[in-house]
């Protein structure tokens, strides 16, 4: 129970919307920057309903979808891009993802935690500063999800 307010702030710093500077006169945005990008069924999941309270209403996830990003992807192929320490994302949002300094453009990746050797594919998403790690992938390799746990990130091709 001592633990339920420090859940509770996890929970909603995760929720905490990144703000950007509105387009200034002059600006210009490509086609890439203004579609969204596609994402592979293994990756993506329903959004939780409404009325979701706890960490299996908020993981949409299907079981096939959680054996996809478990599978490992030959180590050859990677791309090793360092650790990060990860908080907890929006819990409201969906799949399999990494947003992180460690990309400055959106790419597919891997995480893994070595606490457990657990690993997850993962959307890596760029942001300025900090790393937030998805629900669903948290749950997936066995992170705490009140600390802040130490991942190693690899880019795959």
């Amino acid at each position: 129970m001592k633990n339920v307010p420090f859940l509770c702030l996890v929970l909603l710093l995760g929720a905490c919307a990144v703000l950007k500077a509105p387009a200034r006169p002059g600006d210009t945005v490509s086609d890439e920057q203004t579609r969204p990008l596609a994402r592979p069924a293994a990756l993506s999941a329903p959004t939780p309903p409404a009325n979701a309270r706890t960490q299996e209403q908020f993981d949409t996830t299907t079981a096939e979808q959680r054996a996809a990003a478990a599978s490992a992807p030959a180590a050859a192929t990677e791309q090793s891009l360092g650790e990060t320490v990860v908080s907890l994302g929006d819990v409201a949002r969906p799949g399999f993802w990494l947003e992180t300094a460690l990309v400055s453009a959106p790419a597919k990746g891997r995480v893994v935690y070595p606490a457990t050797g657990e690993s997850a594919q993962v959307d890596l998403i760029p942001i300025d500063g900090g790393s937030r790690l998805s629900l669903a992938a948290m749950r997936l390799i066995g992170a705490p999800l009140t600390d802040l746990p130490t991942v190693q990130v690899y880019r795959l091709p």
